[in-house]
C-alpha cells in the first residue's frame, strides 16, 4: 500500500511500516500545505493511506469523499518513541483501510 504521513509525523516512523511504499509529506515537497490542498495533492499522487496525528481533520474535511484511508495516531504525544508503540495496530489499520474511511489507531 502506498502510505503518506502527515509532516506532523516524524519521519524516523517510515522506517518502521514494514510491507509498504512510504513517503512523508517533506520528502514530496508538501511542507506547510494546507489539509485540504495536501489532501489533494495526495490523491493525484496515488497514495491509498494517509497517517496523520491530527484527530481534528476527520471533522474538517471531507474523508467519504476521498480515494484513500485516513489513519489518525492517538498516542500521549507526537514523540517517535510513543508513535513506534502504535505501529502494530497501525499495520493492522492498513491492512483493512478502504477509501474514505477514518481509522483511529491508539494502543490497545
Amino acid at each position: 500500500m502506498k502510505v503518506l504521513l502527515d509532516e506532523c509525523i516524524d519521519w524516523r516512523l517510515a522506517r518502521e511500516i514494514a510491507g509498504h511504499e512510504v513517503a512523508t509529506a517533506r520528502q514530496m515537497g508538501w511542507t506547510t500545505i494546507k489539509n485540504g490542498e495536501l489532501l489533494k495533492l495526495a490523491t493525484d499522487a496515488g497514495f491509498e493511506a494517509f497517517v496523520t496525528v491530527d484527530r481534528n481533520l476527520s471533522f474538517q474535511q471531507n474523508i467519504p469523499a476521498l480515494s484513500f484511508a485516513v489513519i489518525v495516531l492517538s498516542a500521549s504525544s507526537n514523540r517517535l518513541a510513543e508513535l513506534k508503540l502504535l505501529v502494530p495496530n497501525l499495520l493492522v489499520a492498513l491492512d483493512s483501510a478502504k477509501p474514505g474511511t477514518t481509522f483511529f489507531v491508539s494502543v490497545s
